[in-house]
């Protein structure tokens, strides 16, 4: 069984290699179909999260200076005015309008504050380019604050700018590689304010799951109540588990979502087929089914050669030297067949018969369309 696997794979391949246009075709969960084993769990901590455990994101005007020359021009009146306002708050005063340079940019930074992050942590902050700056490279940003959405400071941002690329350039040509606007400094911010999350102090909490669905949602209910006693978790939603804490604990709710998060779920989905016609990719869930249906396939090849062929004039003649065209067109219609699918037929069983008459991958992503349109192709279709 498992040599025949093999060549039925290589097979596959083969066809696929052999298409006119470069095609890629991903079959996801079709080992399932000639691999009868029993499903897999995954923990529940990879599919679900705990409501108000996220990251939070914050963002901040800044200065970046010590560019070479490739800071913002005369235009980015902001930059200008920035630099102004630093300078005065050092205890220099300076008319904007006399301020000419190139060194500098305005940029805005911005970070994502990690759950639980204390005060002193570090977090990577990435600066992106607010005028006609042509590069950050060689940068340095000064200090600046990071606000939340509720308008508190909740970091402080500054350090040197790395960019993955650069660009140069003359009177008449330039070069550029990557995206050299915009730039990440590791660890370039500093946490200043803690979110406050009171977690002992809890008598219930609530997971979501990141791909509602009733059948998962049921499942993980099942678990917990397995784990900490009938009734304690309960299913709101196709997406949402409510879990009530144990008297054992209650002031310890750490060492409770550490073993919940680690219960092995079998997730559950819907049928679906995602085509993507432009690379020729597709990709197909176990689940699929085809109603009874018969699918028949052929391929119109037109190959037309352009000959061309000089006549020449006898010698003496008073004739002209002229090009006529040798025109020679020939017509091929090939991959005849007809496929007859009973009803219930696997998605594995589809790909089997629709190889059988020379299908390749992108006549594939005509034939599912159709199948759907006739109604016999038991899953959602989703066009990328």
């Amino acid at each position: 069984m498992p040599s025949l696997i093999v060549r039925t794979i290589q097979e596959m391949k083969t066809a696929a290699l052999k298409a006119s246009a470069p095609i890629l075709l991903v079959l996801f969960f079709l080992s399932m179909h000639f691999f009868p084993t029993t499903a897999q769990g995954v923990r529940l901590k990879d599919i679900a999260g705990i409501q108000g455990m996220r990251g939070n994101e914050l963002v901040g005007y800044g200065l970046v200076v010590g560019l070479n020359g490739s800071g913002d021009g005369t235009q980015a009146k902001f930059t200008i005015q920035s630099i102004a306002n630093m300078m005065e708050r050092m205890g220099i005063n300076v008319n904007p309008s006399k301020i000419k340079v190139k060194n500098a940019a305005g940029v805005m930074v911005t970070a994502q504050m990690r759950p639980f992050a204390k005060i002193g942590q570090k977090l990577d902050v990435v600066v992106s380019s607010l005028g006609d700056a042509k590069s950050l490279q060689g940068g340095t940003l000064l200090l600046t604050p990071l606000r939340g959405v509720d308008g508190n400071i909740y970091a402080l941002a500054q350090g040197s700018v790395i960019v993955g690329g650069f660009a140069v350039g003359g009177t008449s040509v330039s070069v550029e590689k990557n995206h050299p606007t915009a730039g990440r400094i590791p660890n370039g911010a500093t946490v200043e304010k803690e979110i406050p999350v009171a977690m002992n102090e809890k008598n219930t909490f609530t997971i979501n799951l990141f791909n509602p669905d009733f059948t998962t949602v049921m499942r993980a209910a099942d678990s917990i109540n397995g784990l900490l006693g009938k009734h304690m978790a309960q299913a709101l939603d196709a997406s949402t588990l409510n879990v009530n804490i144990p008297t054992q604990y209650q002031g310890s709710v750490v060492a409770l979502l550490a073993r919940i998060e680690n219960l092995e779920i079998e997730p559950d989905q819907r049928a679906k087929v995602v085509l993507d016609e432009r690379t020729g990719t597709v990709v197909m869930g176990h689940s699929v089914r085809i109603s009874k249906v018969a699918i028949a396939q052929g391929n119109l090849s037109i190959q037309i050669k352009e000959n061309y062929n000089v006549s020449q004039p006898a010698p003496f003649g008073r004739g002209q030297t002229v090009v006529t065209p040798d025109s020679d067109i020939s017509v091929q219609e090939g991959g005849e067949g007809l496929v007859v699918l009973e009803e219930g037929t696997s998605i594995g069983e589809l790909v089997q018969a629709l190889n059988a008459v020379g299908v390749t991958p992108r006549d594939l992503i005509s034939i599912l369309q159709s199948l759907k349109a006739a109604g016999a192709l038991q899953a959602d279709l989703l066009i990328i």
